[in-house]
């Protein structure tokens, strides 16, 4: 069997897709001190309640059984390097005279209106930089690089005990020989310590974006090394047959591989959520999805067009540029424990700061005394407190009612008008994520179906669409482990890139084969036996921005066509009849896992009634409210709004005005009346 495994700010979701493509789920609460400790206690928890063909010896004496043939792994370990500012002591060598590149930054403001912000500070220290007597232009060497300048900046280096070093000189992704020359010596000088070289990450015009690029890689290789080589003995103890890692692209890859991309993992656990929705799209037969993935610290909003999901080479994390292809996501700060708090102004808020795993929202009884997203759903009745959550957790109404009331003296309402106010926050906010991935990008919500996941993602899908005018709702079968069931059905996959500056009307077929060429046999030569995609990237000359098209065949006339289509749908105009020019080529090798998809079949469902009622508080109005189980409706199924379907992984509300249908793949339907 294939496992995914993904490591959340609360909980820790496992997946097992067997080789017949059906699913086992386990969930048990994460542990953020070793986010490992709660992964393999996910694993232990499979491996003792099925029966297993192979037994095998672990840590601390006995027996245990395992059949997992590979495990896949969506981390965060980047994602909150780059947060909390956690990664290595970073030493940068570039061109003399441009070593204050990364605080100039480009000419943008942090916020538009708000003078007062700054972007955040880089990744190294400006005492940390060492300018490098050397200087290539886009036609080659315009100063030599001397020797006797090597040995100085090796020295340099040397005296400053990096931990990591980053070598990214000027036009280095066309002529890479300065920078190969410095890189090699400073390994041979540095053993033990990583050597980033810029045209090795990112091989790509704009100086100031690859230098990032270039510098994120170095100041999060030694960490994430570190905690990949953690994973091997428990990995080798449970006789796993392989490990592999998701990246921010929605693949994944191999630890050796993942260790030597460690920027390409920012985004490694959301990647996993949008590659399930894209899984459970294509089986209800809806192509075009915008997808929600509340989870409970942060909820993550992002697209899938035409069966795949949208994806964008330039981005940032916790601020800091990073222009690696990745699946695009928007995440805001409304999970189910960002806390709820009163402003100076008197003006309700949620989050960013979250209430995380430990201690948790008031209700999980930790500790915790703030109110939290979850708090206020269990308190509006939409959340069951006899039903436990991970590692056997129930919630106290009691605390979650105590914790709401507390604001109530700053806004002057009673617990359940609050408890409203923070649930209407916190779907603003997600609304404003679904736009800015959506309706900023040129595509109709209203023409798309919405699909919620995450643990709480479903209580808020109703909400979202109506503010967003969509009709049409998809619930996946298990909703709060989608992100692991993508893992487990993630294809390994790598992508190579290279500029290459040309006016397309003037390219010809064979100019085009040939630059093609080495990236597609650098691709071959990563992932062998992958299948390969082709894409350039194209713009009007002199934009500031390109559009990436596949480009299947070597006959430039097609990608001019697909660009001005492209284009248009997306920014309303096909240039006025401006020039086209084809500026970087992309090579993405996919190699598939093997063994079966999820099946995703729920016509094994026997449940056709629902099995209690509730009182609940939807919309600012007390409702009784038909409560369905979650994962056992059977096929065919109709419901009808108000309804709450309750789940093992995750709880789905479903208002008034909505009605729903049960898919032969468990997915249920709803449609606004």
């Amino acid at each position: 069997m294939r496992v995914g495994v993904d490591v959340g700010g609360t909980f820790t979701d496992l997946v097992a897709l067997g080789a017949d493509g059906t699913l086992e789920v386990r969930k048990v609460t994460t542990t953020p001190d070793d986010p490992t400790v709660g992964m393999f206690r996910a694993v232990d928890l499979l491996g003792t309640r099925e029966a297993r063909k192979d037994s095998l010896t672990v840590a601390g004496g006995g027996t245990r059984d395992s059949v997992i043939d590979l495990l896949v792994h969506g981390t965060t370990i980047a994602t909150n390097a780059l947060l909390e500012r956690r990664g290595a002591r970073v030493v940068l060598v570039t061109t003399l005279g441009f070593e204050d590149l990364l605080w100039l930054r480009r000419q943008e403001r942090a916020s538009l209106y708000d003078l007062a912000r700054d972007h955040p500070p880089p990744l190294v220290a400006r005492d940390h930089v060492v300018g490098v007597a050397e200087r290539m232009g886009p036609g080659g060497a315009l100063e030599p690089l001397a020797e006797r300048e090597v040995e100085r900046v090796v020295g340099a280096v040397r005296a400053l005990a990096p931990e990591a070093v980053t070598v990214a000189f000027l036009f280095a992704f066309r002529h890479p020989e300065h920078e190969r020359r410095v890189a090699a010596a400073l390994r041979g000088a540095l053993p033990g310590i990583p050597v980033t070289a810029s045209h090795e990450v990112l091989p790509a015009f704009r100086e100031y974006e690859r230098i990032s690029t270039a510098t994120v890689e170095a100041y999060l290789r030694p960490r994430v090394s570190a905690y990949l080589a953690r994973l091997e003995a428990p990995v080798r103890e449970r006789r796993i047959g392989g490990l592999r890692i998701m990246t921010s692209s929605g693949g994944s890859l191999a630890p050796a591989a993942a260790a030597r991309r460690a920027a390409s993992l920012a985004l490694s656990g959301p990647a996993g959520g949008v590659v399930g929705a894209r899984l459970v799209g294509a089986a209800v037969g809806v192509s075009d999805l915008l997808a929600i993935d509340m989870g409970g610290t942060s909820a993550d909003a992002s697209l899938v067009t035409a069966a795949e999901a949208l994806t964008e080479g330039t981005g940032a994390v916790a601020g800091i540029p990073l222009a690696l292809p990745s699946i695009l996501i928007e995440t805001v700060s409304a999970g189910g424990g960002s806390v709820a708090w009163v402003d100076e102004g008197g003006a309700l808020k949620v989050g960013p700061e979250s209430a995380g795993a430990v201690p948790g929202p008031a209700c999980y009884g930790r500790g915790g005394d703030r109110p939290t997203v979850t708090d206020a759903c269990l308190v509006l009745g939409w959340l069951d407190a006899a039903s436990p959550l991970a590692d056997e957790l129930r919630l106290d109404p009691a605390l979650a009612e105590r914790a709401v009331a507390s604001l109530g003296s700053a806004v002057g309402r009673e617990p359940h008008a609050i408890a409203a106010g923070i649930v209407a926050v916190a779907a603003a906010t997600m609304a404003r994520a679904l736009k800015r991935v959506s309706v900023a990008r040129g595509f109709d919500p209203r023409q798309l179906a919405l699909l919620p996941y995450g643990g709480a993602g479903p209580l808020f899908g109703c909400a979202l669409a109506d503010a967003l005018g969509m009709r049409t709702i998809v619930l996946p079968p298990h909703p709060g482990v989608l992100s692991a069931l993508g893992l487990a059905a993630a294809a390994e996959r790598i992508e190579v890139m290279a500029s290459f500056h040309r006016a397309l009307p003037a390219l010809t077929t064979r100019e085009l084969a040939a630059a093609f060429a080495p990236l597609v046999e650098r691709a071959r030569e990563e992932l062998p036996g992958a299948a390969l995609a082709r894409a350039a990237d194209c713009r009007f000359a002199g934009q500031g921005y390109e559009v990436t098209i596949p480009a299947p065949l070597d006959d430039p006339a097609p990608l001019a066509v697909a660009f001005l289509a492209t284009h248009r749908a997306r920014y309303g105009h096909e240039g006025g009849g401006q020039p086209i020019e084809l500026v970087n080529l992309r090579v993405a090798a996919v190699k598939s896992g093997g063994g079966s998809l999820p099946q995703l079949d729920g016509r094994a469902r026997e449940q056709r009634a629902p099995r209690a009622r509730r009182t609940a508080t939807v919309g600012g109005a007390r409702v009784e409210a038909s409560v369905w189980p979650l994962g056992e409706l059977a096929a065919g199924v109709e419901l009808e709004g108000p309804a709450i379907l309750a789940g093992g992984d995750a709880t789905a509300l479903v208002e008034p005005g909505w009605r729903g249908r049960v898919h032969r793949s468990g997915a249920i339907l709803l449609e606004r009346r």
